[in-house]
């Protein structure tokens, strides 16, 4: 392909993402224009209008590359394992515990503090 096809093909991509976000926003400012409207008419129209543009982008290269992406992390997320239920109940346990043994460090640090700063602004009392 040469150079000017691919510059045409990214300016029509361009155009074709543009295209999408001003039909986007077109229903944005028609959801608030017809106010008097029923809100599930106006929600459904909003629906339509945001499939619509989704559509339009798609056919550009961006939006093509932007599903290839999507498909390809949803493949990655199959992959991971996720921790069992036993797993998760005992690493919430132990994240407890530690919250609970840090928090009465910190409280007997704060007592120890407290003391010594006292003992340092009142020295005879």
């Amino acid at each position: 392909m040469s150079a000017k096809e691919q510059t045409e093909v990214t300016t029509t991509d361009k155009a074709k993402v543009v295209l999408a976000i001003g039909v986007f926003l077109a229903g944005v400012v028609g959801f608030y224009l017809f106010e008097d409207q029923s809100p599930l008419i106006r929600v459904i129209g909003m629906v339509v209008v945001a499939i619509a543009a989704i559509g339009i982008a798609m056919t550009s290269q961006q939006g093509r590359n932007a599903w290839a992406f999507a498909r390809e992390a949803r493949q990655e997320l199959r992959k991971v394992v996720w921790p069992t239920r036993q797993e998760s109940v005992q690493t919430t346990l132990i994240v407890l515990v530690m919250v609970v043994i840090v928090s009465i460090l910190l409280w007997l640090m704060d007592i120890f503090f407290n003391w010594g700063v006292g003992a340092l602004v009142r020295p005879g009392g």
